[in-house]
């Protein structure tokens, strides 16, 4: 298994931004999402959801406290 790379905060603004990457809230309840999510994040249920229309080469940026 491969080892997460870690990403600065910057770096993940650029790219959530540009829309090259998914920034995803890493907590199963929603109700935790909605109060600690940041701007431009998705939830875990809606990454679930939308996992089988994702491309292979989708960068994702996983996050939580």
């Amino acid at each position: 298994m491969v080892d997460p790379i870690r990403v600065s905060p910057e770096e993940t603004r650029r790219k959530v931004d540009s829309g090259t990457a998914l920034l995803v809230c890493g907590y199963e309840d929603d109700e935790k999402f909605k109060l600690v999510h940041l701007e431009g994040a998705i939830s875990l249920t809606e990454f679930k959801s939308r996992l089988s229309s994702l491309g292979k080469d989708q960068e994702i940026i996983f996050y939580c406290t």
